[in-house]
């Protein structure tokens, strides 16, 4: 006698998420202010999620260290005279109202983005 095929059969779910580029722009070169006067750098960003911006600061020959940081729009931060104001325009501007030669030092705007969900999964029946 011949035995039936023994069959298998695959049930494969993938979740697709569209790929966005993310960007963040902020404040090019060195900017040079005398003392007293206000200070402000740029950061714009593009995202097509919910992010966190932060922004660090670098003293010389030290490492760098978190200033301010916001994780939802229209959020406030500040810290150490400094502020900025995480806005719908998606922008995180830091500002003082007055620098002071030890404010002398790199800073950086940066951000993440939050996904939701898996990338794919495969499921196999028998």
């Amino acid at each position: 006698p011949i035995s039936p095929p023994h069959t298998t059969s695959i049930l494969v779910t993938l979740h697709l998420f569209s790929i966005v580029k993310n960007t963040v722009m902020q404040t090019e070169g060195p900017v040079t202010l005398p003392e007293g006067t206000p200070l402000t750098l740029n950061c714009t960003y593009e995202s097509s999620y919910s992010v966190s911006v932060f922004r660090y600061v670098q003293h010389q020959n030290k490492e760098p260290e978190l200033l301010l940081k916001s994780s939802s729009e229209n959020q406030r931060a500040e810290r150490h005279g400094f502020q900025a104001h995480h806005k719908n325009s998606k922008s995180f501007h830091l500002e003082k109202g007055s620098v002071q030669a030890s404010d002398s030092a790199v800073y950086y705007c940066a951000m993440n983005d939050t996904v939701m969900g898996t990338a794919g999964g495969a499921e196999r029946k028998l």
